[in-house]
């Protein structure tokens, strides 16, 4: 069998394994598991075949014409470089892990078969994304995974908390996919062709006539759909979903979409200096801005998800000083051991029935209760903090090497201020990334109290997942550096000398500085119970996160109507802690700048449509009825008033002809 057969394959598993539990899923729920998790796993068999063929060489690059659409043709290419063949890897991967993960986590969920079937659908639509030749075909993965997210964010519908979230998630994406739409018209007409290899080579070529205007344009889909400044405020609260949809979105797709999308397309960026430092700015406010923010949050999923959005500045940075190769190399590193966080938080959440961290840091035991998840959580806080060796040291480093690069002047024609925005926001953020990951470790598993409630032992399919996991998450990041440089375009991934002292550096200042504030934290608290904790013992996962999503007011109410005083976070940040809180306030700027004016035009369109458009339709049909009631009157039925009124009639013609000859 072909590659390109292989290749053809993978994205259309997983939707197969999508309709058929669908169409199953009431009338033969016993086959729903299998076929959740069975197409996924041998779409990721494939993944790493096609990977093994493809071997880091030259492109797997074919397509063919669908029907002629004019002068742009729309065609089903595939295009598998070395990048693409890591990246499906790394979703057939963590699909799988979540697939089979959530077997357990949703065992007794009547909801689970619909679940599969939309998460193999979303698995699906990354892996077109990501052996699409063809940037309108791209587009239809690009979609789906919008609609995916809708339906699964909002899994626990019952909660209002899940309804929002899911709603927000979908309209920021989509204000974002407006301008981007425009954007691959424009490029698709100056290049005349949506093949993406044709645009590079119309890119090389300076075919380009408004490099500036359509790299702008794109940048707005990117930044909805990989959640950077200043659209990433629907991540945080995508948490409402469950803990698995998490992993998948914050791991593997959605998210890593739009860094993929501009690291295929980075001629396209680069052609304009522009958009390159809009680029940086943007990756620097969302780096240190996403830090800070987690510093603050009391939920463990939405600490994990302001670092998730970090992370991807990182990758955004990297773009911006115009290296692909440390950009990738970051995007999976990261999705392995992001991937982990969230799986071992579900675990983490199991056991305390509560996302709360205030809570946590008050049960004694915890962390001997999940061993596995306290273990493997370590090796990924690790890697999230870039300590070598684990895998993040290696990926994010070679994002400050490639910054500095760029911040000296060898990365023409990248302007030199974009190189140090990036660099200095990066090693201020592998400070932040290291605080709030020591924050995290300390409050969920050395709380001293009252005993964590029981719910039980997590089924085997969940703890058996976070161990798989932690293998790349340990060490990816070597074995990548030594052995697969040709796969990311033969780029030197190894960190510098001077960015590997900064930001380790940095890191172990940032988690001395938050142990020093934890212990005088801790000192200086009244041990009091602190945070909502859902005990439902014997129940399920999926119930307790439901539950605790549903109580859990600190963080999706006031998010600071519950001060916790034994919080170092709270410690460090002061007076800033409590705009950090509330993701300093962009939800509210959104609200004046966007919520406002669109219900202050949508009330105008109603006004003119009820009080204008909808009087004329009624008087239209009020005059026609006024005539027919003055006709019907007259019509009597008597004779001599027909004759009479035909006389006056005549009597009044003759009158007016003999007026209009006299006066002729």
């Amino acid at each position: 069998m072909t590659t390109t057969t292989l290749a053809v394959l993978v994205p259309l598993l997983p939707f197969l394994g999508a309709a058929a539990g669908l169409l199953l899923g009431r009338t033969a729920p016993g086959f729903v598991r299998p076929l959740a998790v069975l197409p996924t796993l041998t779409a990721f068999a494939l993944t790493v075949l096609v990977a093994v063929r493809q071997g880091g060489d030259a492109a797997v690059d074919a397509a063919t014409q669908l029907t002629p659409t004019g002068s742009v043709p729309i065609e089903l290419a595939l295009y598998i470089d070395g990048f693409a063949a890591l990246v499906a890897v790394l979703v057939g991967l963590v699909a799988t892990c979540v697939q089979v993960y959530s077997t357990g986590y949703l065992r007794d969920d009547p909801r689970y078969p619909s679940y599969a079937a939309l998460v193999s659908l979303f698995t699906s639509a990354m892996l077109l994304v990501v052996y699409s030749g063809d940037l309108m075909v791209l587009l239809v993965g690009w979609e789906i995974m919008g609609i995916c997210s809708y339906f699964l964010v909002g899994h626990y519908w019952e909660t209002p908390e899940a309804r929002a979230a899911s709603l927000k998630a979908f309209l920021v994406t989509k204000l974002g996919d407006v301008p981007f739409l425009i954007g691959l018209f424009a490029l698709a007409t100056d290049a005349g062709s949506f093949r993406i290899t044709r645009i590079l080579a119309t890119v090389s070529e300076g075919g380009l006539d408004h490099p500036t205007l359509i790299a702008l344009l794109l940048l707005a889909g990117v930044a909805g759909k990989s959640a950077q400044f200043p659209l990433h405020t629907w991540l945080p609260d995508a948490m409402a979903g469950p803990t698995p949809v998490s992993a998948l979105i914050h791991a593997a797709t959605m998210v890593a979409a739009g860094v993929y999308f501009v690291a295929r397309l980075l001629p396209v960026f680069a052609a304009s200096s522009a958009a390159l430092l809009v680029l940086a700015v943007m990756a620097a406010i969302t780096m240190v801005g996403s830090g800070l923010a987690a510093l603050a949050q009391d939920d463990i999923k939405r600490v994990l998800a302001y670092s998730t959005i970090g992370q991807l500045g990182y990758m955004t940075g990297a773009l911006a000083v115009g290296d692909s190769g440390p950009a990738v190399f970051h995007l999976i590193s990261h999705g392995a051991f992001k991937a982990l966080l969230f799986l071992a938080a579900g675990v983490i959440i199991h056991a305390a029935g509560t996302n709360s961290l205030a809570a946590m840091s008050r049960m004694g035991h915890l962390r001997a209760r999940v061993p596995d998840a306290f273990w493997t959580m370590t090796v990924a806080l690790l890697a999230l903090a870039a300590i070598p060796p684990f895998s993040g040291f290696f990926s994010k480093e070679s994002v400050l090497g490639a910054a500095e690069h760029a911040a000296a002047g060898h990365a023409q024609p990248v302007p030199g201020a974009a190189g140090w925005t990036v660099l200095v926001a990066g090693v201020l953020t592998a400070l932040l990334t290291a605080a709030y990951a020591t924050r995290l470790w300390l409050l969920a598993f050395h709380g001293k109290g009252a005993e964590a409630p029981d719910h039980g032992r997590q089924p085997r399919t969940m703890t058996l997942v976070l161990w798989v996991l932690a293998v790349p998450s340990l060490a990816f990041g070597g074995f990548a550096y030594g052995r697969l440089p040709d796969w990311f375009d033969g780029e030197d991934l190894a960190p510098t000398l001077t960015t590997s002292v900064l930001g380790t550096g940095a890191a172990l200042i940032g988690a001395l500085t938050m142990y020093g504030a934890w212990r005088t934290a801790g000192a200086r608290a009244a041990r009091v119970p602190l945070g909502a904790v859902a005990a439902h013992p014997g129940a399920d996962a999926a119930t307790v996160e439901a539950e605790a999503i549903a109580s859990h007011t600190p963080a999706y109410g006031d998010v600071a109507s519950a001060p916790d005083p034994a919080d170092p976070g709270r410690l460090l940040l002061g007076p800033l802690h409590r705009h950090a809180a509330a993701g300093f306030h962009l939800d509210a700027v959104h609200t004046v700048l966007f919520v406002r004016p669109v219900q202050a035009a949508a009330s105008l369109v109603r006004f003119l449509d009820r009080e204008v458009v909808d009087t004329y339709v009624h008087g239209a049909g009020a005059v026609p009825r006024l005539l027919g009631a003055a006709v019907r009157k007259a019509q009597t039925g008597n004779v001599q008033t027909y004759v009479s009124a035909l006389l006056a009639g005549t009597v009044v013609l003759v009158v007016a002809a003999l007026v209009v000859a006299t006066g002729a």
